[in-house]
């Protein structure tokens, strides 16, 4: 009867120890499942970051692209050989528009378009300077040069600008000024005779660059172009106009240049200004 006893207690308690080893068992496992949904809670947090992270650079992309597409009518285009942007190639046809057909008849392609529409333009400002032998007025393109006799603006030898000066000047200035697209480059020209060296004259290069700074300060001071439209430059003897073999010539190559550059953007838009 005892022995039936013992083994029925070893049984029991046999029992209790697996059913023990289990609940621990169970335990560590439930740990580990609760670890293992704090991780993934974890993690979830994380790529929900990174996904909004990821968003916000994704419509910052989207917005730059968007910008791109609308800055890429400023970028630069090649019309017919002319480099322009897209913008002013649409301000050019609507300007065109403002020019008397006869006057585009000749016009081939869109540069050329755009050359006799700014022609078209300079001219009309430029009918109150008249050519004479002291004064000679040539257009190539889309640029004026306006070449002016030494003796119209300065003494002999000097830099220092001549009374009789002030009409021709003003008219200029006139021009320039009625025009907000154009700006102006001084050229000084001389002939190849040597000078005599003074403290302030060594040679024509200082010749030619002083009458060219003489002019420009005088269209700034007295005539009221704005500085930022004005280009001085001196040419000494290097570009003149027929050989320097008789006074007669050396007369003709001692002269000023001063030559009316369109700028581009400006004059797009000064032609859509006006009605």
């Amino acid at each position: 009867m005892k022995r039936i006893s013992v083994i029925v207690l070893s049984a029991l308690f046999l029992t209790a120890c697996v059913s023990k080893k289990k609940y621990v068992a169970l335990e560590t496992e439930n740990g580990q499942i609760k670890s293992e949904l704090t991780k993934t809670k974890v993690e979830k947090e994380e790529l929900e970051g990174k996904f909004a992270a990821i968003e916000a650079r994704v419509n910052d992309y989207n917005a730059k692209i968007n910008s791109l597409t609308e800055d890429n009518n400023a970028k630069l285009v090649n019309v017919d050989g002319a480099v322009i942007s897209e913008n002013q190639k649409v301000a050019l046809r609507e300007s065109l528009k403002k020019v008397p057909p006869a006057y585009m008849a000749t016009a081939k392609t869109l540069k050329d378009s755009m050359n006799l529409a700014m022609q078209f333009n300079l001219k009309s400002s430029l009918d109150n300077i008249e050519e004479d032998e002291d004064i000679s007025i040539n257009i190539e393109e889309t640029v004026v040069m306006i070449s002016i006799s030494d003796k119209m603006l300065f003494d002999s030898g000097s830099y220092k600008i001549s009374k009789k000066a002030n009409e021709i000047l003003q008219k200029i200035a006139n021009v320039v000024n009625s025009e907000e697209s154009l700006d102006i480059m001084v050229e000084g020209h001389t002939d190849n005779k040597t000078l005599k060296s003074t403290a302030s004259v060594k040679d024509n290069w200082d010749l030619s660059v002083l009458r060219a700074t003489s002019v420009v300060k005088k269209l700034q001071k007295d005539h009221g172009v704005a500085p930022e439209k004005l280009i001085a430059a001196g040419r000494s003897y290097y570009q003149p106009l027929v050989d320097n073999d008789t006074k007669e010539n050396r007369s003709k190559n001692r002269r000023t240049r001063i030559v009316i550059l369109p700028n581009i953007d400006k004059f797009f838009a000064l032609m859509n200004s006006n009605e």
